[in-house]
């Protein structure tokens, strides 16, 4: 048994060879069942899915992918001025990864960093993608403009978005201080006990590598204040663009929606979603892992809509 599949009983590796690189992912369920797509957050891998995909799997054919530069998926050099890491990118890699798996359109659920990739890719893109679930994000566009209106909130955007190499060589000195410290400072806990730890190893074993640390903070330098994130979201605003299809927000109640001015679905009412609904999880920010069943029964709600 490789390391993580007892994570996931009954579902099958993949290693999938993509425009810029091999992506690693689990696919588990009836072949033949509506394709669903589940993109982690960070600083995670594909495991953070381990409470929710097996049962997911009852009902759909499911996908469970390491983002670019996450898990055991390449980490490639992005390089100067290069965009490899920006949403828009990423997301048309996944639909050419996608379609190399038989599946041209599919439902998605994202988390974090995963959910901005699904946002994106779903305006990008939209025929190829059928439902979205949105896990405890706002816009990259609303995000800055909090932390700019609010300098010290999220200081770890602004941090990881810094200037090669400042916080790749800052984390590489005690990456498991620094991300392990992250994980328990977002969750309504306040420690590690919401994480199994084999899926603890596995997120180890990325972080502490650092190609992969690189990743994180390329990650989020194309989201970055002045990044290809934000700019398209700033075009697509301006032209008016929205999703069409069928969207469902969960906001965290310890985490996204914890003392902010404006609850995260109203904010995607007024920019992308405006026919969107939601769902609160009284969680903190890992709610796959910290709350597992409410987060499982507002996906299969809505999957099954």
């Amino acid at each position: 048994m490789a390391e993580g599949d007892d994570l996931f009983p009954g579902f099958e590796p993949l290693w999938i060879e993509g425009p810029a690189g091999r992506w690693f992912g689990r696919a588990g369920g009836p072949a033949g069942a509506p394709p669903l797509l589940l993109l982690h957050g960070f600083p995670q891998s594909h495991a953070m899915w381990h409470r929710l995909a097996p049962t997911l799997a009852e009902t759909h054919r499911v996908i469970a992918l390491d983002l670019k530069g996450y898990g055991w998926s390449a980490a490639p050099d992005s390089g100067s001025g290069s965009n490899a890491y920006a949403k828009r990118q990423v997301g048309a890699e996944i639909v050419a990864v996608m379609e190399r798996l038989g599946h041209v359109r599919f439902a998605l659920a994202g988390h974090d960093r995963g959910a901005r990739v699904g946002y994106r890719l779903a305006l990008d893109a939209p025929g190829r993608v059928e439902r979205l679930a949105i896990l405890d994000i706002v816009p990259t566009e609303v995000q800055w403009t909090r932390i700019e209106a609010k300098p010290g909130a999220n200081p770890h955007w602004p941090f990881l978005a810094g200037p090669a190499p400042e916080p790749e060589s800052v984390i590489g000195r005690n990456p498991d201080a620094y991300f392990e410290g992250l994980l328990r400072g977002w969750n309504a806990a306040g420690d590690l006990s919401p994480f199994d730890p084999r899926a603890l190893t596995l997120y180890r074993q990325t972080w502490n590598v650092p190609e992969r640390i690189h990743a994180f903070c390329e990650d989020y330098r194309a989201g970055g204040p002045d990044g290809p994130d934000r700019a398209a979201d700033r075009e697509d605003l301006a032209a008016g663009r929205t999703l069409d299809m069928p969207v469902r927000v969960l906001a965290s109640t310890h985490y996204l929606d914890r003392d902010k001015p404006e609850p995260a679905l109203a904010v995607w009412r007024r920019t992308f979603a405006p026919r969107a609904d939601g769902v609160s999880i009284n969680s903190g920010h890992f709610m796959a892992e910290e709350a597992p069943e409410a987060t499982l029964q507002a996906l299969r709600a809505f999957l099954g809509a």
